[in-house]
């Protein structure tokens, strides 16, 4: 911390988890999916707490899977949501120090992960455009696009925003 200074924040990515149905997937999958992808995040979002004197904001980058499940994700489906709540309820404690959480809910924007999630179909290009078929903007978010999002939030100019899931998704998700 001396070397950089105070901490702000942090934005908090833990990956994506397996694929897989929740009839196929066996519980050591879960449990080791639990730990990182739950247990992790919010351990990393105490340390960063603990860090931050003054305003301060933490993002957990989730998924859309935490308003409507994605087919195959089935870890992702069953975790993301509740990792949800934990930050709208870790808002809720942090709060009173002026340390905002929120989160991000990513739709199919052009990373790594989403090409291998599209050719774990055996057909990556109609996987892609059957996704972009479901996009209202009719295209996969760039990277930037992702990166502006996360900077507003972190950023002081989301002053009076926290506890909010705020869907990058092109339009993708149908939810309120």
């Amino acid at each position: 911390m001396h070397r950089w200074g105070q901490v702000d924040g942090a934005l908090i990515s833990v990956g994506g988890p397996p694929t897989g149905t929740i009839m196929e997937t066996p519980d050591d999958v879960w449990t080791s999916s639990f730990e990182s992808v739950f247990v992790g995040a919010l351990r990393v979002a105490r340390a960063v707490a603990g860090a931050i004197e003054g305003p301060g904001s933490i993002v957990f980058v989730l998924s859309s899977s935490v308003r409507a499940p994605l087919a195959n994700l089935a870890v992702s489906n069953g975790l993301r949501p509740g990792l949800a709540m934990a930050a709208k309820t870790l808002a809720d404690e942090l709060g009173p120090r002026a340390i905002r959480v929120n989160g991000l809910l990513p739709g199919r924007i052009g990373t790594e992960r989403v090409a291998e999630l599209d050719e774990s179909t055996g057909d990556a290009e109609a996987a892609k455009a059957k996704a972009i078929a479901g996009i209202p903007l009719g295209r996969y978010g760039e990277p930037g696009e992702f990166a502006a999002a996360a900077t507003f939030l972190l950023s002081p100019v989301s002053s009076f925003v926290t506890g909010v899931m705020l869907p990058v998704d092109g339009g993708m998700l149908r939810a309120l």
